[in-house]
């Protein structure tokens, strides 16, 4: 018994610079054995290696002159990039790009029908990235926030400190700080 060949294939439209043909392993992304307190020369039970096609504008001309789609969508990425630059307002660009791919014969039909949800699409997609950067400033300022409570308790057991090194009463010590009873007398020990 024998099943087909597999053949896996990524097709790359990203901005980054990358070759217009590579073998991509998805073992480069496991955990290494160190990390996981193995011997280094363990392998992983499972690998896959996935042929990865650059399919921007100007690149693989030869499989975009066999697959009309193909180059069309190839097009329609490229000029969606240059619209988010053209323009800075992304919902103006997706919306721009779709009439110009439509009235330039570029994937027409397709957007004719699903214009709408491609532009819905596009705009989340972008939307994603806009509420990640949200997010990390988010977090960044949590952690200053975290930070400032941190360092202002340090400050508040600090106080105690010396107010009990100075003589007063432990019960005094708590009011002023409003620390909690052990820790006032963790810091009189």
């Amino acid at each position: 018994m024998s099943i087909p060949w597999p053949e896996f294939y990524v097709l790359y439209n990203g901005q980054e610079p990358y070759p217009d043909d590579a073998i991509f392993c998805l073992s480069d992304l496991f955990e290494k054995p160190r990390e996981l307190g193995l011997s280094k020369n363990v392998r992983p039970l499972l690998e896959l290696e996935a042929r990865v096609i650059n399919i921007n504008e100007g690149r693989n001309e030869a499989i975009a002159k066999r697959c009309k789609k193909l180059a069309e969508y190839s097009a329609f990425i490229a000029k969606t990039y240059s619209y988010f630059e053209e323009f800075g307002d992304k919902e103006k660009a997706v919306n721009e790009v779709v009439k110009y791919c439509s009235k330039h014969d570029i994937l027409r039909e397709f957007l004719d029908v699903h214009g709408k949800e491609i532009s819905n699409m596009l705009l989340e997609e972008w939307n994603i990235d806009d509420a990640k950067e949200v997010w990390q400033e988010e977090a960044r300022e949590e952690g200053r926030e975290e930070g400032l409570t941190e360092g202002f308790n340090m400050s508040k057991t600090e106080i105690a400190r010396n107010a009990l090194a100075e003589g007063l009463a432990p019960e005094i010590v708590q009011k002023i700080t409003g620390l909690s009873e052990g820790i006032i007398k963790g810091l009189g020990k």
